[in-house]
């Protein structure tokens, strides 16, 4: 078969393509602008991509900024923009921030610092690491701000060692159960006798039980503790993040829209350039007009009835008969040619309540593990729930992308939680007095500075939020917020949605077949135990 381009235009095109003659091809031109820009005038022509290239980007350095100039600023058309990707970090920014910008849903993909792997009681020029917000330090406030953070990492600091002593204590290595590498039996620790099994048993053991003391531990972190992410994401996803953080109310979000405005110009320029134009200045001015026109309402007609402890609880529902009703029409449709939804959904009424956990028994019996996700019919019903949760246990939830979460201002008014391994190892006085001082400082600052005084909120205190998600979305999160090695907080709140969907739908919940209802000593154990294996095989 003759080749459609020269060996000169091969040699040119292998810099730009993965090949050169397949129909199937990776595009590594190192330009993200280019990138898109030939996504996107590859949908304008008959001519090949590659042949795009050659013909009008090669010779012209600029195409590709010059196409999306002319596409998006003439013709408006938002989807090109994501055509091209961007990935950043950002360093340094308050657990209040790093929540707004992962609310964003579509486009975005984040990976944030762990607080269960990692201890947060580093400090940085002889101070601890947390946000300073400048309305605060410029107030009468700025001291009992100072102090009542300080005071939070102080007593999170000092109880570090003596929580993972306890662990350690409470389960000691000679309890569990480690593999032999000589005949690959699980043997307990006492029973091994191979240098390199013991060095690997006292890895997973130190691993396990350090992140179950600083689970426990975290709790105590004010929500200023300074945190990383870094986020992959296409154009327009970036574009829409910073016209939300440029109409924050916090000078912090204000801030991160700039510096991230000008990073992303060195690498999407084109994808960003309306984010605080006359348009995106627009857009902004409507948000913040939204959330006050909300406030206003909000403050005329509801009246605000605050109560201490945590909400799991399921609020909004369909009937069983109704939800089967529409998984199993949505079930048939796909493979019901020239058919009508609603001829389908009249015959499904129609059948026996029998032959409809029948037909969902059948699909519930081929889901042979969880990543086994039930297809796109289980979608059709719906359940919301009302939280409030500790707002550690909350950053964990707030992952999930594939429902609707709204939640309010961060507060000490709904109490907080205390762990019994607290009470137990007597730290309940620290604990108490560290959660004391942050309400006092919190209800001073709150009074004048509403969205700053979230900053000094710590952890372990209770967070109002709703979530609306359907059986599939509940399904994938419950499941896996069960796993054994998850946090002990979500572990149980995950276990408590899904009792309560039981509850409601007995038949459609049985789609949840890999639900952990059980508890365990260390959440972590046998997760390091897999990893250490994985590491194993990688040194060979």
């Amino acid at each position: 078969m003759l080749s459609e381009f020269s060996s000169t235009e091969k040699k040119t095109l292998s810099d730009h393509f993965s090949n050169t003659e397949d129909n199937v091809f990776a595009i590594i031109t190192p330009q993200q602008v280019d990138r898109g820009a030939l996504m996107s005038r590859y949908s304008r022509t008959d001519k090949s991509m590659r042949r795009i290239f050659l013909d009008e980007f090669l010779k012209n350095k600029n195409r590709g900024e010059e196409f999306y100039d002319r596409v998006l600023l003439e013709y408006g058309d938002d989807s090109v923009a994501e055509l091209g990707e961007a990935q950043i970090a950002i360093e340094g920014l308050s657990n209040i921030a790093v929540k707004k910008i992962e609310d964003r849903r579509i486009g975005l993909s984040y990976l944030e610092k762990s607080s269960r792997y990692v201890t947060w009681n580093k400090k940085e020029n002889g101070k601890y690491r947390f946000y300073r917000d400048e309305k605060i330090m410029n107030s009468k406030f700025a001291n009992d701000y100072e102090d009542s953070c300080n005071f939070s990492f102080e007593t999170y600091s000092n109880n570090i060692e003596p929580m993972i002593e306890y662990i350690r204590e409470k389960y000691p290595i000679e309890k569990y159960s480690f593999k032999d590498s000589i005949d690959k039996k699980e043997k307990l620790f006492s029973k091994l006798k191979n240098e390199s099994d013991i060095k690997s048993a006292n890895m997973i053991y130190k691993g396990s039980t350090k992140a179950k003391a600083l689970d426990i531990l975290r709790g105590l972190l004010p929500s200023s503790t300074l945190t990383n992410v870094g986020i992959t994401g296409n154009g327009r996803a970036f574009e829409y993040l910073l016209t939300i953080l440029g109409s924050s109310e916090l000078d912090e979000e204000q801030k991160l829209a700039s510096k991230i405005k000008k990073e992303l110009d060195t690498t999407i320029k084109s994808f960003v350039r309306r984010a605080d134009d006359k348009y995106g200045k627009a857009f902004q001015k409507y948000l913040k007009d939204v959330k006050n026109k909300s406030k206003a309402i909000a403050l005329k007609e509801i009246k605000s009835n605050p109560k201490i402890g945590t909400i799991t609880k399921i609020v909004d529902y369909e009937t069983e008969k109704q939800a089967l009703d529409k998984i199993i029409t949505s079930i048939m449709y796909e493979q019901s040619p020239s058919t009508s939804y609603q001829n389908i959904m009249q015959q499904v009424k129609k059948m026996p309540k029998s032959k409809k956990i029948k037909i969902i028994n059948e699909f519930i019996k081929i889901r042979t593990n969880r990543r086994h996700r039930p297809s796109r019919a289980f979608e059709n019903t719906y359940y919301t729930f009302d939280l409030c949760n500790n707002f550690g246990m909350f950053r964990d939830f707030h992952r999930h992308r594939a429902l609707t979460l709204e939640r309010q201002l961060l507060t000490t008014d709904h109490g907080y939680v205390l762990p019994n391994e607290i009470k137990i190892l007597g730290l309940e006085k620290d604990f108490k007095e560290c959660m004391n001082n942050t309400k006092k400082t919190f209800e001073k600052i709150r009074s004048k500075f509403p969205e700053q005084s979230q900053y000094v909120v710590n952890f372990a205190y209770n967070y109002p939020y709703f979530m609306k998600l359907n059986l599939r979305e509940a399904c994938h999160l419950i499941e896996l917020r069960t796993i054994p090695q998850g946090h002990i907080d979500y572990r149980r709140v995950a276990q408590n949605m899904y009792n309560q969907i039981n509850k409601v739908h007995p038949n459609l919940s049985k789609i949840m077949k890999f639900v952990d209802l059980k508890e365990y000593d260390l959440e972590r154990f046998e997760a390091e135990k897999r990893t250490e294996e994985k590491r194993k095989k990688i040194k060979k």
